[in-house]
């Protein structure tokens, strides 16, 4: 199955709401009067996408469509580019869609460090080996750093990953310092030549301070090794969710100081309005989808070729 079905399959759910639920809203030949744009703007939010996004839409398909009689192309047309021009934002030429390792940034020397954060259950292990993966296939070598020490699963599961991948992981027993187990990772990144260090971060939800310290003492340490860590730091949002992780994720942002975000779980189940609502209300862009399981289920985040799959029959 190719990326494009991928995310035609992911998007089901809110296409029906976009395309099955709104069939019989625009007629063509009548005059798309303000009842007809009211009960749009709220299937618009029921896709996840946000009240604010959806004001922007209806914002302008008022003014170009508004009173005057219904053409449905040139209605969806005008949805479609603006959902384009919202998830694009203004990083527009941010990354090389032929090259699936342009959204990350590289360091000058030594190895580039890429910290990782989510809430649990969000699928920022399984995040984190898609990208370990991806590295690897375009031929880099890859440390990964245990450092969610908190919950023994998650660094038995990054273990697992790194004996399927072939990489290198720092691990420590449960309960350890963070802190320390990403410092080891960094060293041993350094000692083996290695491309990139991957640091798995706790994925509880703390208070906002708790949060903050650990992981400016992760950043701190990580420094004393490599004086640019972090090079990025990706948020790794689950999709399902919906808005209701966006708080959860203005706090990690805040927290994390988020470079970009990997939006995991996009499957059929998912109201991929939510991509929406990320890139306006948390204001960093999303750089890669999980759409899917396997290992290779992970793709650039193409905000045309998003919408495109969002539309297409």
């Amino acid at each position: 199955m190719g990326l494009f079905d991928k995310l035609k399959r992911g998007l089901e759910k809110t296409k029906q709401i976009l395309r099955t639920d709104v069939r019989d809203l625009f007629r063509a030949g009548e005059i798309l009067d303000e009842r007809v744009l009211q009960d749009f703007e709220g299937r618009l939010i029921r896709t996840d996408m946000g009240v604010a996004a959806a004001n922007r839409i209806m914002t302008r398909l008022r003014a170009e469509h508004g009173g005057r009689t219904v053409d449905v192309n040139a209605i969806w047309k005008t949805v479609r580019d603006e959902l384009v021009d919202l998830l694009t934002g203004s990083n527009n030429s941010l990354w090389d869609l032929n090259n699936p390792l342009s959204p990350l940034a590289k360091a000058e020397s030594g190895p580039t460090t890429i910290l990782v954060a989510g809430v649990n259950g969000a699928g920022k292990t399984t995040s984190i080996a898609k990208i370990a993966n991806l590295l690897q296939k375009n031929g880099n070598k890859v440390v990964l750093a245990a450092g969610d020490t908190f919950r023994a699963a998650a660094v038995e599961q990054l273990t697992m990953w790194s004996q399927r991948l072939g990489c290198e992981i720092v691990r420590k027993e449960s309960g350890s310092d963070p802190a320390a187990v990403a410092y080891e990772g960094c060293q041993r990144a350094v000692q083996t030549n290695a491309d990139y260090v991957i640091i798995d971060t706790a994925g509880r939800l703390q208070t906002q301070k708790n949060l903050m310290d650990e992981l400016d003492k992760v950043r701190r340490v990580i420094q004393k090794v490599i004086p640019a860590a972090p090079h990025e730091s990706l948020l790794v949002l689950d999709a399902t969710t919906g808005q209701n992780g966006l708080s959860q994720a203005q706090s990690f942002t805040k927290a994390v100081k988020c470079t970009g975000l990997v939006l995991a779980k996009l499957d059929g189940t998912a109201r991929g309005g939510v991509v929406v609502a990320i890139r306006q209300e948390i204001g960093i862009p999303v750089k890669y989808i999980g759409v899917g399981e396997q290992i290779d289920d992970l793709e650039l985040f193409d905000p045309k070729g998003f919408v495109d799959a969002l539309f297409e029959k």
